[in-house]
C-alpha cells in the first residue's frame, strides 16, 4: 500500500494519542494566553490550562459554535497578525454573514498536507492528470484540492466549474485520470458528454472522482461508478476547518481524520456527552496545529459515526463514517452551502415581498435546482405583468447576491403559501439522492 508518509500514517494509536495530548495542551495554553475570546470562554467554563492533564481532559473544554464566527466578524477570533496572513477565503454563513476563515502559511501547509496524504490514499500521484472541477476563488474546494494535487507530483487541470462541454474535451484531449469536484456536476458532466456522442467510460481515461461538497449515498456512489467506469471517492471537510481535508482511502469505510491535525468527537447532539463507538452522533473537531483560526470542540452540526477500528489499509488514524445528515436545516445546493434562514433574512429586507415563503429544491437532471416561493406583500401587489416581472428580478438578484447560487423565484398571492400552528415546513427537499 503506497503512503504519502507512511511513519505518521502508521504511527500505533497509543502513540497518536500521546501526540494529540501534546499538541493539545499547546494549542490550548497558547489560546487562553493569546485569544480574548477563548480566555473568556474558558473561564466562564471555570477550566485552566493546567486542568488538561490527559487527551479525556478535552470535554472539559468549551464547545465552539458557528454563532461565533457570525457574532465575531470578520476576524475577531483570529490568533495570526495580519502580516502573518498569506490568504482568506469566505463562505457563506448562517443569517447573511460570510465566514472570513485566515490561513498562515503553516495553515496551508497542513492543509495541503493533509490533502496530500488523501488523495495518495486514493490511488493517486505522480504520473496522473487531475482535472479539478470545483470553483476556485473565495470557495475553498477549486484551490485546496489544487495544492494537493501538486504536491503529490500530479498533473493539475484546473477547470473550475462550467463551460462543461469544453471541460469533457480537455478531459479527453489531455487524458485527465481522476477529476475532483461535486457528485451532482459529474452525472451532469456525464449527461452532456452522452449528448455529444462521448462516453466517459469508454472514450476517456478518468479512473477516479474525488468528490464532495455537497451530500451524496452509496446509492449514488454506486450509479457514478457502474455509468462512468470509475472509482469514486468521498472527501470532507468544512471552510472553519480550512476546506476539504479528509478523504476516504481505497477501502471506501470512511474518512480518516489525521490525529496529527485533528481531534474528533462525535456527542449526543442534545447532551454534548460522548456516545459509544457505532452510534450516531454530531461531529465535534479540534484543530490542533491551526494558526490563524484555531478552533476548539467546534460543534460542525454534521452527523456521522466515529470507527477506532484499524482500516485494512494500514493507516492507523481513526474514521468517520460518510456524512448522514446535519442536525440543523442547512441545505447543501450545488457545493453552496444555504440556510433557510439566509433566505428569510435576505427577504425581509425586501419591501416588496410578504414574510411567507417556501423553499422547494428538486434536481433538474443531476443539478440541484432551488425555487423560493414568496407572497408579494399587499402594498406591492399588482395585476401589471411588468411590475411583477420587476419583483421577481430584483428578490432573485438579492438572494443571488446572499447565497452565491442562482435561485429562481415565484412569485404568488398574499396568504396562498400553507400556514402552520407549530413549526413551519418552509423546505420541501425533492431530491433522491
Amino acid at each position: 500500500m503506497v503512503m504519502w508518509d507512511q511513519q505518521i500514517e502508521t504511527m500505533p494509536a497509543q502513540d497518536l494519542r500521546k501526540l494529540q495530548y501534546r499538541l493539545l495542551k499547546t494549542q490550548v495554553y497558547r489560546l487562553y494566553s493569546f485569544s480574548p475570546f477563548y480566555h473568556e470562554r474558558m473561564k466562564q467554563a471555570n477550566v485552566h490550562p493546567d486542568d488538561i492533564t490527559s487527551l479525556a481532559d478535552v470535554k472539559k473544554l468549551p464547545f465552539m459554535y458557528k454563532a461565533d464566527l457570525r457574532d465575531n466578524y470578520p476576524d475577531r477570533l483570529f490568533t495570526a497578525s495580519r502580516d502573518d496572513l498569506v490568504r482568506y477565503h469566505v463562505s457563506s454563513g448562517t443569517t447573511g454573514k460570510p465566514t472570513v476563515v485566515g490561513y498562515t502559511k503553516n495553515d496551508l501547509d497542513n492543509w495541503t498536507t493533509s490533502l496530500a496524504r488523501g488523495l495518495v490514499s486514493c490511488g493517486l500521484g505522480r504520473g496522473d492528470v487531475i482535472q479539478v472541477s470545483y470553483g476556485y476563488g473565495l470557495f475553498t474546494g477549486g484551490l485546496g484540492l489544487h495544492y494537493g494535487a501538486e504536491r503529490i507530483g500530479a498533473t493539475v487541470l484546473p477547470t473550475s466549474v462550467g463551460n462543461t462541454e469544453r471541460q469533457i474535451e480537455l478531459m479527453q484531449d489531455l487524458h485527465a485520470t481522476a477529476i475532483c469536484c461535486t457528485p451532482s456536476y459529474l452525472l451532469h458532466m456525464g449527461e452532456v458528454a452522452e449528448k455529444m456522442g462521448v462516453s466517459i467510460k469508454n472514450d476517456t481515461d478518468l479512473a477516479i472522482g474525488v468528490l464532495g461538497a455537497e451530500p451524496w449515498t452509496d446509492l449514488m456512489r454506486f450509479r457514478i461508478q457502474e455509468w462512468l467506469g470509475i472509482r469514486a471517492y468521498d472527501v470532507y471537510g468544512t471552510s472553519e476547518l480550512s476546506g476539504p481535508m479528509f478523504t476516504e482511502c481505497t477501502e471506501q469505510k470512511g474518512f480518516h481524520v489525521w490525529s496529527d491535525l485533528a481531534l474528533v468527537e462525535v456527542l449526543d447532539k442534545d447532551t454534548g456527552e460522548p456516545i459509544a463507538q457505532g452510534e450516531r452522533g454530531e461531529l465535534v473537531i479540534t484543530m490542533l496545529q491551526k494558526e490563524a483560526l484555531p478552533m476548539i470542540r467546534f460543534r460542525i452540526g454534521d452527523v456521522s459515526i466515529l470507527d477506532d477500528d484499524p482500516c485494512p489499509c494500514g493507516r492507523t488514524h481513526p474514521r468517520i463514517r460518510r456524512i448522514q445528515g446535519r442536525v440543523d436545516d442547512m441545505l447543501i445546493i450545488r457545493g453552496i452551502n444555504v440556510f433557510p434562514s439566509q433566505v428569510e433574512h435576505t427577504l425581509m429586507s425586501i419591501s416588496e415581498v410578504g414574510q411567507h415563503f417556501q423553499i422547494v429544491v428538486d434536481r433538474q437532471g443531476a443539478l440541484d435546482d432551488m425555487l423560493v416561493r414568496v407572497e408579494i406583500s399587499q402594498n406591492a401587489f399588482s395585476d401589471k405583468i411588468n411590475d411583477l416581472m420587476k419583483i421577481r428580478a430584483k428578490v432573485e438578484h438579492k438572494l443571488r447576491n446572499a447565497l452565491n447560487v442562482g435561485v429562481n423565484v415565484e412569485l404568488v398571492e398574499p396568504g396562498s403559501l400553507p400556514r402552520f400552528e407549530g413549526k413551519s415546513k418552509k423546505v420541501i427537499d425533492r431530491r433522491n439522492l
